[in-house]
């Protein structure tokens, strides 16, 4: 007999690699996806789900007939209850309410236990599904897999896929494209890539709302927002991501990603996921920037369309959601600063005093100010929080060193206006950056400004 395994288990992994195309038409880039939703389980999280189990087990932390107890988007815990069905565990399973309906049944077909909690919540909330995973993870019978922080998430990457895809490519790999979510795909995956090749480039891909790609420019971690994609991005920094691997970070919006998913399916035949299309939309981005004759990119696909039926699949979700209308082209904030001019980027260090910021505000007539230390911007001031401090007793001499805000974002000059306009939604101010050095500020006035002389409605 060929091809027969003893069980489903011994079928995840070894997913086919195939060439997008008519997705990567008019780049000289050679273009693959490998598609991860054909393991047993749906998704790539197969992988780590295993990989956690067979640790566990090997380390005395799992034992017959407990409960394995996760915080999940729907994926991971796919995986974990394939293999707790064959093992004889219980399971139980703490969801964001914006995951798909599809997905909390495919759980439950399992037999597993399924906790719903609040999405739009800090991490730290009692009631986050970080939070309330931990919390039942904790308790006595029960193993936490605890994904963000295990180091057998990355390893499974290390392990396996990514030897699966070198051996796959020949070695003839020169990018490979993913969403960043726990980081432990990227990370395992482009740590066993760059010891083969350091040459290869590994690209992650960030949601807007997302604190990743900040981050990772930046080395501070901005405030983080709500965004519809589900599977990949995060409000907190997990320990199985390691930015060392990582050579760029490319953002994405909600809209774009959805309208990829569908022409993934329609343009490739791949049914996959939103996390897909999100990988799709940031790989093609990041081509177009750094296309070149016979450069091999490889993209991982994490899931299936099959859990997204009801929102990606659904015209009037969709419509609802007004993902469906078309991206209107306003070009880029390379664009947007050549219509506005250069300015000079007003900023200060901080150890500066409160009086002495306030008056470079004043003199300038700006109501907030980015504070950069040894050339990397460290946050941003605003008035209101000066104004406050300044009030206080002796608080004009005080440093401005905790007022810092997280609340800005950074960008670059190839950033779409499209993206910037949904990073306005949950920010205040937008750093563009050269490397990891501030050089110019955008704020919303900047923005409004320039689409009304674009569409014409700043005309009487």
């Amino acid at each position: 007999m060929r091809n027969v395994h003893d069980n489903i288990l011994s079928c995840v992994g070894d997913t086919p690699i195939v060439r997008l195309g008519n997705l990567a038409r008019g780049l000289k880039s050679n273009v693959y996806a490998k598609c991860e939703m054909l393991n047993p389980g749906g998704s790539v999280k197969d992988r780590i789900a295993l990989q956690i189990i067979d640790d566990a087990v090997a380390a005395g932390e799992l034992h017959p007939g407990a409960t394995i107890v996760e915080g999940t988007s729907g994926n991971t815990g796919a995986g974990l209850a394939m293999v707790a069905a064959l093992r004889g565990y219980r399971t139980t399973f703490v969801m964001p309410d914006k995951q798909s309906e599809e997905k909390r049944a495919a759980l439950r077909a399992y037999g597993a236990r399924v906790v719903v909690t609040p999405t739009a919540v800090e991490p730290e909330d009692e009631r986050s599904y970080y939070s309330v995973s931990t919390r039942l993870g904790g308790e006595a019978g029960a193993y936490f897999a605890n994904q963000y922080h295990n180091p057998s998430n990355p390893k499974a990457h290390y392990l396996a896929t990514g030897p699966e895809i070198w051996e796959q490519m020949d070695g003839k790999i020169d990018v490979f494209v993913g969403g960043l979510g726990t980081g432990g795909t990227i990370t395992g995956v482009g740590k066993y890539l760059k010891e083969q090749n350091p040459d290869i480039k590994i690209i992650g891909v960030d949601p807007v709302g997302s604190l990743y790609y900040d981050y990772f420019h930046t080395g501070e971690l901005t405030d983080a927002a709500t965004y519809v994609l589900e599977g990949i991005g995060e409000d907190f920094l997990p320990s199985t991501i390691d930015f060392s691997f990582i050579d760029d970070v490319v953002r994405v919006n909600d809209k774009e990603c959805f309208q990829m998913t569908r022409r993934v399916v329609r343009e490739e035949g791949i049914f996959c996921g939103g996390s897909s299309g999100a990988a799709v939309a940031g790989a093609l981005k990041w081509i177009r920037l750094n296309d070149a004759e016979g450069k091999n990119v490889l993209i991982l696909l994490p899931d299936s369309g099959s859990r997204y039926l009801s929102k990606i699949f659904n015209d009037a979700w969709m419509r609802e959601g007004g993902f469906l209308e078309p991206e209107v082209g306003f070009g880029s904030v390379r664009d947007l600063v050549h219509a506005r001019g250069d300015r000079e980027l007003i900023a200060v260090e901080p150890s500066d005093r409160v009086t002495a910021v306030v008056g470079t505000m004043k003199l300038h007539g700006i109501s907030q100010v980015p504070v950069v230390e040894n050339g990397r911007l460290r946050g941003i001031l605003t008035d209101t929080s000066l104004l406050e401090r300044a009030l206080r007793v002796g608080g004009g001499n005080a440093a401005v060193a905790e007022l810092i805000q997280a609340n800005y974002t950074t960008v670059d000059l190839d950033t779409e206006i499209s993206v910037l306009v949904e990073l306005f939604r949950r920010v205040k101010a937008a750093f563009i950056l050269d490397g990891q050095r501030p050089v110019g500020i955008i704020t919303k006035i900047d923005l409004i400004d320039y689409i009304s002389s674009l569409t014409g409605a700043g005309e009487s």
